[in-house]
């Protein structure tokens, strides 16, 4: 039986899915990257595909924006379709001066404020990491693309506004290499549930230097994201 947001019937989705906050950029993507697509989820416009890269069946589902809209289809991807591997594709805001627009961030854990952690573990402070698998060969994939990565920590928050001028001060002071709103809860997820993760991210601001991409250079830099995770899927 479909799921309560996923029309899909068992089967109509890969073993490994990736996983863009926005809904169109996941029709624009399998629109131009897959072959012998299929539509298979409209439901609340969080539209769902499969198809085929290279002759390897892989699926793209949009999340929506912060952990708590992600963490629905997480759940639902792993428990009702039994995906596998899932591998978010989406931008971050950078925290260290030295990242530049379009560099890609291959997550290797997340900290973040998401209450659900807080309540899943009691108050206790849990250490949401990446599957390693996944990780390095993002990383050798991308080597091998000709397309620089970093690797670090993140922070996934569920505020996008505040208006605190020191909020980000300890975290870049610790090394946090940027800002999303869902990896965090995709990596615990996946190792609560038993499915792999990865978060690759591209860079579309640095908060640090108020340095800002355009679309047209966020879609260029997206496009060498999603050539490593669909390498690896």
């Amino acid at each position: 039986m479909p799921s309560l947001h996923l029309e899909a019937n068992p089967g109509d989705i890969a073993e490994t899915v990736l996983l863009p906050g926005d809904p169109l950029r996941a029709k624009h993507v399998a629109e131009t990257m897959l072959e012998d697509v299929v539509c298979y989820n409209k439901v609340r416009g969080m539209f769902g595909f499969t198809g085929t890269y290279k002759g390897k069946r892989v699926s793209i589902q949009g999340s929506g924006m912060g952990m708590g809209s992600a963490s629905i289809y997480i759940h639902e991807l792993i428990t009702t379709y039994q995906v596998k591997n899932i591998i978010r594709v989406g931008t971050c805001g950078a925290l260290q001066k030295d990242l530049g627009l379009g560099q890609v961030v291959a997550v290797m854990s997340a900290s973040g404020d998401s209450d659900a952690n807080m309540l899943y573990f009691k108050g206790m402070h849990y250490a949401a990491t990446a599957d390693f698998d996944l990780l390095y060969k993002a990383v050798e994939a991308a080597k091998q693309l000709g397309i620089s990565t970093v690797q670090g920590s993140i922070f996934s928050t569920n505020t996008f506004y505040d208006d605190m001028p020191d909020r980000w001060d300890i975290w870049e002071k610790h090394g946090i290499l940027g800002v999303d709103m869902e990896t965090q809860m995709l990596f615990t997820l996946a190792k609560r549930l038993g499915a792999k993760a990865l978060s690759l991210l591209t860079v579309s601001d640095n908060i640090l230097t108020g340095a800002s991409s355009s679309q047209q250079e966020r879609a260029q830099s997206f496009n060498d994201m999603m050539k490593i995770a669909f390498e690896i899927a």
